[in-house]
C-alpha cells in the first residue's frame, strides 16, 4: 500500500499523525446489535492516547431532536484532543439509495473533510477519493448462508453491495475467526486482508452485587414489574425477532421441558421470555409463542434494563442458526447465568467450554439441556464460573486495541 495522503501530520514525538474518517450513522439509529457495537468500539477508541485526528459523522435526518446530540455529548466526554462531529440532515436510506443503488459517486470526504483513513462499522463503504485508505467491518454473511430468513428486497441488496464494498476495503474486520474464513470461502478473500477484532462485553454486565442488598431489591423489583415478570424464575432470550434467531424451536424446546416437569416434586418450569424489537418475518415467532403458556415476548428492552434481566434469569438460551459472533452469550454470562447455545457457527468459540451447546435443529436436545443447566446445581456452578472467565477475555478496551493496532500498523501493510 501507498503511504498516508499529505492529510497526514508529524506530531510532537516525530510519529505520523492521520485525519481518519468513521461512520457513526448506525450508533445513532440502531438502538440494539451494529448500533451498540458502533457505540462502544468507536467510545472505546476515542479513550485511547493518541495524536490521530478523528472525524465521526452520522446520517441523522428524520431522528428525533436529542439523538444525535446525546451522541455528540457521549463523544465529547472521552476528551480525545482531536474530534470532530457532523450529522448530515439526510437518512440512511437515503445515503444508500444515492452511494449503493444509483452509485453516484459522491465522495464522503466532502462530509468529513481531507482523510487519510475511512472506517465503516457496518458492511458497506461509501465513495472515497483514491487516495483514502478504507477499513470495513463485516459482523457475518448470514445472508448467504440463511437467504430465507431475509426480506427478498433486502437479501438482493446486501447481496450486491456488500461484495463490491468488501472488494473496495483495503482490510476486512470480522467479529470472529468463523466469520474470517466465510469472507474467503465465500468471497474469495486472501487472509491476508482480513483482520478478526472481536466485540467485547462492557462492564455494565456482571454478577449480582452483595453490597447495597436493599437499593439492589429495590432495582430489581421495578424491573420486575416494568416488564410484568412476577416473582417466578425464568430462562431469557435476546435477540431481535427475525427467522434466524431460531425462536419457534426455542419456544418448542420449552414447551417439551415444561410438559415433561408435571407431576414432578422438582420445581415448576419457568417462564420463558424473549427480549428483542420486531426484525422481519417474524409472524411465526409470534404464533408458536401464541400457542404456549409462560412464553412472554418482551418487545425491545431499554439498554440499561438489560443488565438486570440478565442477571435475574436462571438461564441464558441463545439458539441461532448463525451468529457473526453472539454477543449475548458473553453479556449472559459475564452476569453470571449459565448458557444453552447453538453448536454452529461461531458460537462455540465465543461459548468456549462454558456453555452447552446443542444442535439448533434438535427441538428434544435443547428442551434436554435447558432442563439440565437448570436443575443439577453442581453443572451450574461450574458453567457460572467458566461463564465469567470466558467473559472477562473480551472487553472494548480490548476490542479498540486491536483496531487501533490495524490503524496504527497501516504503513507496514
Amino acid at each position: 500500500m501507498s503511504g498516508t495522503s499529505s492529510a497526514s501530520m508529524i506530531n510532537d514525538q516525530g510519529t505520523k499523525s492521520m485525519r481518519i474518517g468513521i461512520d457513526y450513522t448506525s450508533a445513532v439509529r440502531q438502538r440494539a446489535g451494529i448500533g451498540r457495537y458502533t457505540r462502544e468500539l468507536v467510545t472505546a477508541l476515542l479513550t485511547l492516547d493518541t495524536s490521530h485526528h478523528y472525524t465521526i459523522f452520522a446520517a441523522t435526518g428524520g431522528l428525533p431532536s436529542d439523538r444525535w446530540s446525546s451522541e455528540i455529548d457521549r463523544l465529547r466526554e472521552t476528551d480525545h484532543r482531536q474530534l470532530s462531529l457532523r450529522g448530515v440532515p439526510v437518512s440512511d436510506d437515503w445515503l444508500a439509495r444515492l452511494w449503493h443503488r444509483v452509485r453516484l459517486p459522491i465522495p464522503v470526504e466532502l462530509v468529513t473533510g481531507h482523510l487519510d483513513l475511512f472506517y465503516s462499522p457496518d458492511f458497506t463503504l461509501p465513495p472515497t477519493r483514491d487516495r483514502v485508505h478504507t477499513l470495513l467491518t463485516v459482523h457475518d454473511l448470514s445472508f448467504m448462508h440463511h437467504p430465507d430468513a431475509f426480506l427478498p428486497s433486502l437479501r438482493r441488496y446486501l447481496e450486491r453491495v456488500v461484495p463490491r464494498s468488501v472488494k473496495r476495503a483495503d482490510v476486512v474486520l470480522a467479529d470472529s475467526a468463523h466469520t474470517g474464513s466465510d469472507l474467503g470461502t465465500l468471497f474469495g478473500v486472501s487472509s491476508d486482508k482480513v483482520e478478526v477484532i472481536t466485540p467485547g462485553v462492557d462492564a455494565r454486565f456482571r454478577p449480582k452485587a452483595p453490597a447495597d442488598f436493599a437499593d439492589r431489591r429495590a432495582n430489581v423489583k421495578r424491573l420486575r414489574e416494568r416488564y410484568g415478570i412476577g416473582d417466578e424464575r425464568y430462562v431469557l432470550s435476546v435477540g431481535t425477532l427475525q427467522p434466524r434467531k431460531n425462536y419457534p424451536r426455542l419456544i418448542q424446546a420449552f414447551a417439551k421441558m415444561k410438559a415433561n416437569r408435571r407431576g414432578s416434586a422438582t420445581q415448576s418450569a419457568p417462564q420463558l421470555l424473549i427480549a428483542g424489537g420486531t426484525g422481519w418475518l417474524y409472524d411465526d415467532i409470534v404464533s408458536e409463542a401464541d400457542k404456549h403458556e409462560r412464553v412472554r415476548l418482551l418487545g425491545f428492552v431499554e439498554d440499561q434494563d438489560l443488565p438486570g434481566l440478565y442477571r435475574e434469569a436462571s438461564l441464558f438460551a441463545f439458539p441461532s442458526l448463525y451468529e457473526g459472533f453472539g454477543l449475548p452469550v458473553l453479556e449472559a454470562m459475564a452476569c453470571g447465568v449459565p448458557v444453552v447455545c447453538s453448536n454452529i457457527s461461531s458460537l462455540p468459540e465465543v461459548a468456549g467450554d462454558a456453555a452447552l451447546l446443542v444442535d439448533p435443529l434438535d427441538v428434544d436436545a435443547m428442551g434436554a439441556a435447558m432442563d439440565l443447566a437448570l436443575e443439577d446445581d453442581d453443572l451450574r456452578s461450574r458453567m457460572i464460573d467458566r461463564g465469567l472467565a470466558q467473559a472477562a477475555r473480551f472487553t472494548w478496551d480490548r476490542s479498540a486495541q486491536q483496531l487501533f493496532d490495524v490503524i496504527t500498523s497501516w504503513e507496514g501493510r
